[in-house]
């Protein structure tokens, strides 16, 4: 697998625009976008956990057979 790195930055309403050219017509690429700690909001985070939880990609994880642990896997986080 090859790794591609470049530079970008969002607009002013955040949005991300990629215009980099890599010579691969008709591929199928994953995109991985990585923020530097400081630059962490966790408002914004709520707002990825429910645009991830609403989002129809992960509905096989209410399927039955996706159900594989119960209360009595693992231990109990105490904070």
């Amino acid at each position: 697998m090859k790794a591609l790195e470049f530079q970008s930055k969002t607009d002013k309403k955040g949005h991300l625009k990629v215009d980099y050219k890599i010579n691969q017509p008709e591929k199928n690429v994953r995109v991985i976008v990585l923020f530097n700690d400081e630059d962490i909001d966790i408002e914004n985070d709520e707002k990825w956990i429910k645009a991830i939880s609403d989002n129809p990609s992960y509905d096989f994880l209410n399927e039955p057979e996706e159900d594989i642990y119960t209360l009595k896997d693992g231990e109990p986080i105490d904070d």
